[in-house]
């Protein structure tokens, strides 16, 4: 399947490494705002055609999907531009930036026939799915507390006054879509949506939110997430339960998972991951677009909208 990249940053980077050992992948075309960057990546990855026009690569017969990884806010308009053109779409997290384009492009993927996926590592990895089949084993559950706290490498420039996109909410940027949809997304696929929540966040002086938290509120548990990008964590996550306690060694890409019972016994629920994380979005991704899906059975349209949803309140 020939993939077109809208996006030469590094996190494009880490997707190509991890696409790269899967058989049905390659590399079609690359779009950058300006020719000097889409010819440096082109390159860098030995990619034949090279684009500052979004529509002129959709159209050109030389790719069938397109992976975004352009900031937040250009997201929908993208994806929808793509399906638009029978282009199938891989999408980074978070998926747009409002409910209503969420809906839009729902609609656009069933109108045109067209794969729509969210690239959410996490939640297609051999460990978490094995975790949710393990999940009623510490029943009833009581609380979830999912945290991805990390120091933004840009947040000492922003100190400095110089602003980077990381920091722009004009941008569709901040604390909450960039980490905190780490930390939703598997509560969301785990146990559906909550009854209500309480939120709290710290604004940066560009309206950008530095770090935050939520409360989620279920009928018989709740569920508690932390992100920031102006400070670390380095403890696990948990989902706490009467009869022990899933230990999940980082929520973003858990790839250690145990289960620590109350009388002391200790379940290992890691599955090992034979490749890098990323690699098992693009096998969910492809195998939906050769079996004619427009959705992905576990990074679903409505689950992507349920976690648009909480990032947005």
């Amino acid at each position: 399947m020939r993939f077109g990249i809208i996006g030469t940053n590094w996190i494009t980077d880490h997707f190509i490494k991890a696409a790269s050992a899967h058989p049905e992948f390659s590399l079609g075309a690359v779009y950058s705002r300006t020719m000097e960057k889409a010819k440096m990546f082109a390159e860098k990855y030995q990619i034949k055609h090279v684009y500052t026009n979004l529509e002129e690569m959709f159209q050109s017969g030389n790719i069938d999907a397109v992976y975004i990884a352009s900031p937040n806010k250009f997201h929908a308009e993208q994806s929808i531009l793509a399906m638009k053109n029978r282009i199938h779409v891989l999408c980074e997290k978070p998926a747009v930036t409002s409910v209503q384009e969420m809906d839009e492009v729902i609609q656009t993927a069933k109108t045109y026939n067209t794969m729509f996926m969210e690239a959410m590592k996490s939640t297609v990895t051999p460990t978490f799915l094995n975790l949710k089949k393990h999940l009623d084993e510490i029943a009833p559950i009581r609380r979830f507390v999912f945290h991805y706290n990390q120091y933004s490498s840009r947040y000492d420039k922003y100190k400095e006054g110089i602003i980077e996109n990381a920091f722009k909410p004009e941008l569709g940027n901040g604390s909450k879509m960039d980490l905190g949809v780490y930390c939703l997304a598997p509560i969301v696929h785990l146990v559906g949506e909550p009854k209500s929540i309480v939120k709290n966040h710290y604004y940066l002086s560009t309206g950008a939110d530095g770090q935050g938290s939520m409360i989620l509120h279920y009928d018989n548990f709740e569920a508690v997430v932390m992100y920031s990008k102006i400070t670390d964590s380095f403890f696990p996550s948990e989902i706490q339960g009467e009869k022990g306690v899933i230990e999940i060694d980082k929520i973003s890409d858990p790839k250690k998972v145990v289960i620590k019972y109350r009388n002391g016994e200790i379940k290992d629920l890691t599955v090992e991951h034979k490749f890098e994380t990323m690699y098992y979005e693009v096998e969910e991704f492809i195998n939906c677009v050769k079996n004619d899906k427009i959705e992905s059975d576990i990074n679903s349209h409505e689950r992507t909208k349920q976690v648009v949803k909480l990032l947005t309140m």
